[in-house]
């Protein structure tokens, strides 16, 4: 087996083992992160519904022009205060925390900080 293959597959076992404890409800969508190199990006999910409720990311039109690089813990704070605020306005208070198989460590940490920050209770 290749390496690239390798590496898919774990990191597949270890998004697996947290988001099997992760569901999102009505009441509690769940805030999921997706970090590559240049961005990060960020949802908040009705599991239940099946639909996606606020969304942020470094590439969103209004981040791109204050963000100079979006692979950074700065960016990531950006998009965790823009998340919030977007869950706030459809009225959601609480959220479950999906790290998506990433360390809670550096970008990941630095969204949901600044997500908590912002009002977001989880």
């Amino acid at each position: 087996m290749k390496q690239k293959e390798r590496l898919q597959k774990a990191k597949f076992r270890r998004n697996w083992r947290s988001r099997k404890q992760v569901f999102g409800t009505s009441e509690r969508p769940r805030l999921v992160v997706f970090r590559s190199a240049r961005h990060i990006y960020a949802q908040i999910i009705d599991d239940q519904a099946g639909v996606t409720l606020a969304s942020g990311s470094t590439m969103s039109k209004d981040l791109r022009g204050s963000v100079s690089f979006g692979g950074n813990k700065k960016a990531a704070e950006m998009v965790g205060v823009a998340v919030a605020r977007q869950a706030m306005e459809v009225g959601i208070k609480a959220v479950c925390f999906d790290r998506n198989g990433y360390k809670y460590h550096g970008r990941v940490k630095a969204l949901a900080d600044a997500a908590r920050n912002a009002g977001l209770a989880f």
